[in-house]
């Protein structure tokens, strides 16, 4: 794997992945013009239309043609195998609704606010997603002994931490061969689009979006743990600059609410008219089913009601009626999951802004 250092231009009043308690930087809003989140009220929806599906892209878009592309296996496996997309398409294919999520949904909510991509809870989508499922493969090429990680390599690469390479995660030999791991390449019936990772990519359910490598080139099993920006120094849960904290794994438990009423346009603010009030969103965890959904009605906190989930990897609606009293009133979710995990009601800070699932907070006019 190509790896470069490279030298860094003079140094700015911040620089990605500082904590500031500013305004958002030219920076954060050029990021946010290239990726976007998905609008609350696509919760309405099982499964997110594509436009919709929240999108984060860490380089360029490669442009791959499908005819010349090829996916490579190589290092500590018995054989090397080269496969077209047809090859993987004539493999046995699955469909599987899964739920995704950036690691850094919720970070511009964070206080003092870490420096990257400014979400705001909405980096989320749920998707049938179809390919075939990778543990077939990695027995077919035959794993030796002596491997000890897996390293997904993309086409898309660029500079992050003065590093330049390609974008690339590896999962451990026991997690790539978790049957529910899939090389995809449709998404809602559809091939894949560019910005999702046409032609193929990872499909890691239940984990943070970063372990699903999009436009994926190479499969490499390695004798050593694989050392990558994107694995050892981004997305860690940390307290501070140095290293080495607790890598990002599976998503933290999670609810959204559909936003009652109408909104104002510029501050998002609600209005709804007095009395009965359907409230409802959807929740997931990747540590467990959620078995538990509380709203908040101004701190006051009452169950709701979960209807069964899409799939295993899939968020499952909630709902609840409110009989809302005029004046003003802050509306919030959480859920708790099997592993006992529940959502907190304040923010739990880290230095890269990773798994803030705090509660959302929904302030509502009453008329």
């Amino acid at each position: 794997m190509t790896k470069h250092h490279v030298k860094q231009s003079p140094a700015r009043a911040v620089t990605a992945g500082q904590p500031t308690q500013g305004p958002l930087t030219p920076e954060e809003l050029q990021l946010s013009g290239r990726n976007h989140s998905m609008p609350f009220e696509a919760l309405h929806d099982d499964i997110t239309p594509v436009g919709l599906h929240y999108l984060l892209i860490h380089f360029d878009i490669p442009h791959l043609a499908a005819d010349s592309w090829r996916l490579r296996l190589s290092g500590s496996f018995e054989r090397s195998l080269e496969l077209s997309l047809e090859d993987i398409k004539a493999r046995p294919p699955v469909t599987m609704p899964v739920t995704m999520e950036c690691a850094g949904n919720g970070r511009s909510l964070l206080k003092p606010r870490p420096l990257s991509q400014p979400w705001g809870l909405g980096a989320v989508g749920t998707a049938e997603w179809t390919g075939t499922p990778l543990a077939p493969l990695l027995d077919e090429a035959g794993l030796a002994d002596d491997a000890v990680e897996l390293v997904f390599t993309g086409a898309d690469s660029g500079i992050q931490g003065g590093v330049e390479e390609p974008y690339a995660r590896s999962l451990t030999i026991d997690e790539a061969m978790h049957p529910d791991v899939m090389l995809v390449y449709a998404m809602n019936g559809e091939p894949l689009p560019l910005q999702h990772g046409y032609p193929l990519r990872l499909l890691v359910p239940g984990w943070y979006g970063m372990a699903s490598v999009k436009w994926l080139t190479s499969v490499e099993a390695v004798t050593t743990r694989f050392l990558g920006y994107q694995q050892a120094v981004a997305y860690h849960y940390l307290q501070g600059p140095d290293g080495p904290g607790l890598p990002v794994t599976h998503i933290r438990v999670r609810s959204l609410m559909v936003p009652p009423g109408i909104p104002d346009f510029y501050t998002r603010r609600r209005v709804v008219d007095a009395g009965p009030v359907m409230l409802h969103g959807r929740t997931w965890s990747g540590h467990g089913e959620v078995e538990r959904l509380e709203v908040g009605i101004d701190g006051e906190w009452m169950p709701a009601h979960l209807e069964l989930p899409l799939g295993d990897y899939a968020w499952r609606r909630w709902s609840m009626v409110w009989v809302a009293s005029p004046g003003e009133h802050v509306l919030q979710c959480r859920a708790m999951d099997t592993s006992g995990a529940r959502q907190p009601v304040e923010q739990v800070w880290n230095y890269q802004g990773m798994g803030n699932n705090m509660a959302q907070r929904v302030e509502v006019t009453v008329r």
